[in-house]
């Protein structure tokens, strides 16, 4: 014990550090993520050296790239489609029919793009009623999209005539005319006097179950765990990364943004999104579009 002599008022007090405030640890935070961020990008580059992919120019398909962009041969649906079956890629993110309709593909597990109900970028635009449908005109680059219209319409009884729609300026004029990906984005914020039938809630009233739209489609043949690996690390960094693509990017409204990326599309394929599959393949074989394969799965 100090004796009571030696006690003064003067003895030093320690001082205390304050707080940072919420506003400096966020800042703070928001700092480190972006470093990190920066470093998985950083590790993404270059990382599909020696492997060739393909993806869809598409808003909704911007997660599963992020990072890999410039590594990335781009093009419509149909298109990615046609240089799989020439060998010309190794993967590509394309409509989900070209797996289950030609039996040379794998389907990586775990990424997909998918929705559960309203999905608003694929649907069919109508002046007329459904019941009215003989001819839909539709985009030529739509692979799955026509071949969900078609297996709803023939749930319906319905079996209209599909023609190539000559250009996305003649989409207003026509009485039935399915639209998919930023096209039908575009047509929605230009205001039209059409109905709208979309082809997610549809699939969702008929069956509860979602709907995958595309998927990363891996040909056989090919050692392909290393690009697996990137492609499953790409989508995870594009979910983690979400936020700032919503900030960032410019198409439409960032409220839109937000709605489309936050709720209207997924991207996981876990099992009630091959559930969806399994369904969409019995309505395939019920309907006479096929031969159907079986999907194979690879993590």
């Amino acid at each position: 014990m100090v004796p009571a002599e030696f006690m003064s008022d003067e003895t030093p007090k320690l001082r205390m550090t304050p707080p940072d405030s919420a506003e400096e640890i966020a800042r703070r935070f928001e700092h480190e993520q972006r470093a990190v961020n920066r470093q998985r990008e950083i590790g993404l580059e270059q990382s599909l050296a020696g492997f060739r992919v393909g993806s869809v120019k598409a808003l909704n398909a911007i997660p599963l790239t992020r990072g890999i962009e410039d590594q990335v041969t781009y093009a419509a649906p149909s298109k990615l489609a046609e240089m799989l079956r020439r060998d010309e890629l190794d993967a590509a993110l394309v409509s989900v029919v070209e797996p289950l309709l030609n039996d040379r593909y794998d389907i990586l597990d775990g990424v997909a793009v998918a929705s559960l109900g309203e999905v608003k970028s694929v649907f069919l635009a109508h002046r007329r009623p459904l019941e009215e449908a003989e001819e839909v005109f539709c985009d030529t680059a739509s692979l799955t999209s026509v071949t969900l219209l078609k297996v709803l319409l023939a749930e319906r009884g319905l079996k209209p005539a599909f023609n190539p729609l000559e250009s996305y300026e003649a989409a207003k004029e026509k009485d039935f005319v399915l639209l998919i990906g930023d096209a039908a984005l575009d047509f929605l914020f230009a205001g039209h006097p059409h109905e709208i039938f979309d082809l997610g809630a549809a699939w969702f009233e008929l069956t509860n179950l979602p709907f995958v739209y595309a998927v990363w489609a891996l040909r056989r043949g090919v050692e392909n765990r290393e690009l697996r690996r990137v492609l499953t690390e790409t989508k995870d960094f594009g979910m983690d990364t979400l936020d700032h693509l919503i900030r960032e990017r410019k198409e439409y409204t960032e409220d839109f943004r937000k709605d489309y990326f936050g709720w209207h599309i997924h991207y996981h394929l876990g099992s009630d999104e091959k559930r969806g599959i399994a369904k969409f393949i019995e309505l395939l074989r019920q309907h006479g579009f096929g031969p159907v394969f079986e999907p194979r799965y690879v993590g």
